[in-house]
């Protein structure tokens, strides 16, 4: 089968089966991407995962299309991001045509099929997140980071509470961190070499 029409169908399946967003499609998009298919490694799923959590716009669409492009450039992007956008948009057209609001409020199934979905969609969501963390080598103490930094950020003291501050300070230190170990691996190098 044609590659471009594997990504559109794979991933107009993952658009057509997730509620809640990107985050509750990853894990889909990621056992379709590296376990089913093989497209990518687990690592490069998860480099790709961030830069398109650092892209503007939807995620599930911005990791459609960065995977796309990993595996075939811009046309792969664009089935991909069609293969995402066209559950949804056709799902909403149908909504539009043949439920109004009031028709969806007053239908008791209808009610009961969306309150249904609120605790899978919350499972979705969390379910990548743990995956994620897990191969990104993120451990209970690695998490204190982010937490204190949210707490200081929202408490509300100027000096400390924008977040830009941290984001230089997050950079600056991985920087360092960085040229200190790739100085200590290439001192190591030295002395095995002599």
């Amino acid at each position: 089968m044609n590659i471009y029409l594997q990504l559109l169908l794979t991933f107009f399946k993952i658009g057509s089966f997730t509620f809640g967003g990107g985050w509750a499609m990853i894990s889909i998009i990621e056992k379709e991407i590296v376990d089913k298919h093989g497209w990518l490694k687990r690592d490069e799923f998860l480099d790709l995962l961030a830069i398109a959590q650092a892209m503007p716009g939807i995620l599930a669409v911005n990791i459609s299309v960065v995977v796309g492009d990993r595996l075939k450039g811009a046309k792969g992007s664009i089935a991909s991001a069609l293969g995402t956008i066209l559950p949804s948009f056709l799902i909403i057209l149908f909504i539009a045509i043949f439920l109004t609001p009031e028709t969806i409020k007053n239908n008791e199934v209808i009610s009961s099929i969306f309150k249904g979905i609120r605790p899978a969609v919350v499972a979705l969501i969390i379910a990548p997140v743990l995956t994620s963390a897990k191969s990104a080598g993120i451990t209970w103490r690695t998490v204190a980071i982010p937490a204190a930094v949210a707490l200081l950020i929202f408490s509300g003291w100027p000096v400390v509470s924008n977040p830009i501050i941290y984001i230089i300070l997050g950079g600056l230190v991985g920087y360092i961190i960085h040229t200190r170990k790739s100085a200590l691996e290439a001192q190591s190098r030295k002395e095995g070499e002599a």
